[in-house]
Formats: structure tokens, sequence, C-alpha cells
């Protein structure tokens, strides 16, 4: 039984030491673009570029800023002022408790946009990003969104569960003995299967997964918190949902026909019906990742949204 013990010991042991190298390791390799902005309940990290209209962009689930900057953020930056933002809990962004809740994060995003002068921006949210872009339109306050544009956005409340993984890893237990195990052992084939289930059925660009930083995302407090977000995100989209009917901002929802992570008719199929301003553009053939493989078209739906945008 003492041998047994202590096996286990030395087992927990060496998962710790192997986590905490590989985070180490990821800090060193994708260490904060921009600036880190003190806001009410912890710190933002934002990069910001260009000239012109503001515009936020809103990573999804399981990523960072570094999704939009690998030229997309650098295109719209020709006529925009851009202004990427870290998701409290991912990238370079300080977590915390109650952040389950989307609207507890919009606050703190645009706490940091303010601080950085931000005045009515168009705010696009990508996939989970969507919801957060949808609870900060909600909240309205001193920087409220001129217009919204939701990419694959997680917009309405979902039939079923999410799998075992999600609900086991959000845990208080799956933290302390799953989450240290994903963060020490995941094999590089698992990373390569995750990015290619997100993009299909288009490829991953080359150089993608380095770019992005994926030892960030497996930090073991950064994949945690990525869990409950995600794990607890529906009762919030219920009760949102209701609230839709009264936004009288204009709504840009662009998502593909072919998505399987965030389904179009589920979500934006859905939420254009209750949207008073909505306009939807589904794009036949593409995944989960438009922004990435049909950027012209998402482009042209912020171009609509800046249009439509009542005069400030």
């Amino acid at each position: 039984m003492v041998e047994l013990a202590l096996a286990a010991s030395a087992a927990a042991l060496a998962t710790h030491l192997r986590a905490r190298a590989r985070e180490q390791a990821a800090l060193g390799a994708h260490p904060p673009i921009g600036q880190i902005i003190e806001v009410p309940g912890g710190r933002i990290h934002a990069v910001q570029m260009g000239a012109g209209p503001d515009l936020v962009l809103i990573h999804g689930a399981s990523g960072n800023l570094n999704d939009f900057t690998m030229g997309f953020a650098q295109r719209l930056a020709r006529r925009y002022r851009v202004t990427a933002l870290d998701r409290p809990g991912l990238g370079h962004s300080t977590g915390g408790p109650g952040l389950e809740d989307p609207a507890a994060q919009a606050r703190r995003l645009a706490a940091a946009a303010a601080a950085l002068g931000v005045t009515r921006p168009i705010v696009l949210g990508h996939s989970y990003g969507g919801a957060v872009a949808l609870a900060w339109a909600l909240a309205g306050g001193p920087v409220a969104p001129g217009a919204l544009v939701l990419v694959s956005g997680a917009a309405m409340p979902w039939p079923g569960g999410l799998g075992p993984l999600y609900p086991a890893t959000a845990s208080r237990l799956g933290r302390a003995l799953l989450v240290p195990l994903i963060t020490a052992f995941a094999p590089p084939g698992q990373i390569t299967s995750a990015l290619r289930s997100v993009f299909a059925p288009q490829p991953v660009p080359p150089g993608y997964g380095a770019h992005l930083g994926v030892g960030l995302i497996l930090r073991r407090d950064t994949y945690h918190l990525n869990a409950r977000q995600v794990n607890g995100l529906k009762p919030y989209l219920r009760v949102m949902a209701r609230h839709y009917p009264g936004l009288g901002l204009p709504v840009e929802l662009i998502h593909g026909q072919a998505d399987r992570i965030v389904p179009a008719h589920i979500h934006a199929e859905a939420a254009a019906r209750l949207l008073p301003r909505a306009h939807l553009t589904l794009l036949p053939g593409i995944g989960h990742m438009p922004h990435h493989v049909a950027p012209d078209a998402v482009i042209a739906a912020i171009d609509r949204a800046a249009l439509a945008m009542a005069p400030g």
C-alpha cells in the first residue's frame, strides 16, 4: 500500500514537472505581442493597429488573438483601427471566477477597449466570441457597439450536450487529475487532429498551429477555464436569446454551411430570425473558419456593417 502511494506521488510529481516545463516553453515561444491593460477584475492583452473606424476582434474557444494576426487583422488595418483582444482567461489575459458568463467577459473587454480610446466599435466575434459580442451589445454602456459581425458565432442554445470531455475538464476533479495529463502529455498528432477538425472541410493553413501558439491553450489553468466557459455557455445563451429582438443595431451573421462545430442552422439562421436588423450570409462548403478560408466574404460583411451603422 505504501509502495502504491509512493508510486502515485512520483507519477503526480513527474506529470506536474512536465506540465510546468511545457507551460514555460509555451510562454517563452509566444510572449505578449501587444499591451497589457489593467481593468476591473484582471488584465486584458490587446493588440491595436491601423487607423479609421474602430473594429474590435474577439476570438473563439481554445484560442487567442493570434488567430486574427496571421494576415487577417493586417488587411483590415488598412481601413479600420483594429483592436484584437485576448478573452479573459485565454492567451495573456487573466482569468478568475464568474467568467462562464459572456457578459462578465464583455465587461472586461469593453473596459480594455475604453482604455485604448475605442468608441462605437464594430465588434466582430468568432465562434464563442460571437456570444461575447452579443452580450456586449445587450449590456450597452459607454463603449457600446455600433454594429456586430458574428463569424460562425455561437448565438443560440443548442440541443443535446457537448460530449464527455468538456464536462470532465471543467470539473474540479478533472482540473486536478485529467487536465495536468493533457498539458503534460498531449501528443502532436492529437493537436494536429484537433486543428483539422476545426478547419474541416478546408485544410489547416500552413504554420497556423505554430502562429496561434497551441501550447498557450494547453496550459492547465487556461485549459480548465476554457472548458468551464464552453461547458457553461448554453444557459446564458438561452437567456440572452430572449432579448435579441430588442437589439436595434445592425448585425451581420456570416456562417459556413459546412460548419460542424457551430452549425449554421442552429445558430446563425435561428438568431437571424430574432435580430431585427440581421443580415445573414451563408457560405456553401465552408467550415468553421471563414476569416481564414474566405476572408473576402468576412471583410465584405464588416464593410456592410460599417455602412449600416447610424451616424455617430
